[in-house]
């Protein structure tokens, strides 16, 4: 989750910083595990003041705003039908009966009548929100929903319980490689959602959880994108229910912010390879103290972005950043995204075919490629 922030992008409006009054707010997530009762997780942790949810409900997505009318469950919190979230914290729902399965897609319905403030949101997910002025909670048509956009407010997670079998989790954390930018919206696309199609495929039961935040740092807040990784890893990954794994991808940020101006990235201090290193033990030092084992990602190339990320003096950071996690012996084991996604004739630039248009994330088949790139023996 992050601070509410101005300005819509090319991920669809943004609703986070007038909120939500007298309106219901509709959001699509795709399971990674299945179970027969589930919880969901809400937020307010960057709220400025109580958030009052007056109802939540969720059902089978049947596609776009659609539920399935005969899924539809109303979500209690202590046995109330609403509740009230105090400015920092997170709430967790009661278990309600609702089966599913891995893979499947649900809504969550949530209804906001008083004003709520500037919103608590993830801002870029390649799942779509819709809007309805009024109460339709538990409304299954989509007429109401006549607003959309891809980014979830308030909504932290779901977490199921039950199933024939019991699974663990892994945590997928750290910046828009995680969060999937530019995978194409609506595909589930990312390569957490890849990974978790793999881990189905093979009758794992293990389920994934995406806790990227696009713009995150190891070692600084944004006041657009956030706390930085190492304040927010207790939370996202260390708080979380049944972690066995987590997956780090952090650094490339920490490198290139400082060559970018605006608020957004400020503070944007210029930092060593040396506290990128110890950013790195620290995530690792507290992760094996929960016997939860860590994977760390080799940072991608950089060279060609639109993002001024690129200089001989980043570059050799970068490099030497990648040598230690392959080679450092302090992660569990390593994902090499760096060269899944090099190009063989320029490893400073990402493979032609595999980046976005920004030339800096991985496109569709770049996000297949890190993947398939993971052993998921090391899960």
């Amino acid at each position: 989750m992050q601070r509410p922030t101005p300005g819509d992008d090319d991920n669809g409006p943004n609703w986070s910083m007038r909120g939500f009054a007298d309106q219901s707010v509709r959001q699509v997530i795709r399971m990674t595990a299945g179970g027969s009762r589930l919880r969901v997780r809400l937020s307010n942790v960057y709220g400025t003041r109580p958030l009052a949810v007056a109802g939540a409900a969720v059902g089978r997505s049947a596609g776009t705003a659609l539920v399935w009318p005969d899924s539809v469950r109303r979500l209690t919190f202590g046995g109330s039908s609403g509740t009230v979230i105090p400015p920092g914290r997170e709430a967790v729902s009661d278990a309600v009966t609702l089966p599913t399965s891995a893979l499947e897609k649900l809504a969550v319905t949530l209804r906001f009548a008083r004003p709520t403030g500037p919103a608590t949101f993830h801002r870029f997910t390649t799942a779509t929100s819709y809007r309805a002025k009024g109460d339709h909670l538990t409304d299954p048509a989509t007429d109401a929903y006549s607003e959309s956009t891809n980014a979830w407010y308030h909504l932290a997670g779901i977490e199921v319980q039950g199933g024939a079998a019991p699974h663990e989790t892994v945590v997928a954390f750290g910046d828009s490689l995680v969060d999937g930018v530019g995978a194409t919206a609506g595909t589930d696309g990312r390569f957490t959602d890849k990974l978790a199609e793999r881990l189905v495929a093979a009758r794992r039961p293990v389920g994934v959880v995406n806790a990227g935040v696009a713009g995150s740092r190891l070692l600084n807040d944004s006041s657009c994108f956030g706390d930085r990784a190492a304040a927010r890893f207790r939370r996202d990954v260390l708080d979380r229910p049944g972690v066995g794994a987590v997956i780090v991808h952090l650094g490339a940020n920490d490198l290139g912010y400082p060559r970018l101006g605006g608020d957004c990235v400020r503070p944007n201090p210029r930092v060593t390879v040396r506290q990128l290193i110890a950013g790195h033990r620290a995530l690792i030092q507290a992760a094996h103290a929960r016997n939860i084992k860590v994977i760390g990602v080799t940072i991608l190339p950089l060279k060609g972005a639109l993002f001024p990320f690129w200089t001989p003096e980043i570059e050799k950071s970068r490099l030497a950043v990648n040598h230690w996690i392959r080679t450092g012996g302090a992660y569990d084991a390593v994902l090499d995204a760096d060269r899944a996604l090099a190009d063989p004739a320029d490893p400073s630039r990402p493979r032609p075919g595999y980046v976005f248009q920004d030339g800096l994330h991985p496109d569709d088949a770049g996000y297949h490629a890190i993947a398939s790139a993971i052993d998921l023996d090391a899960l």
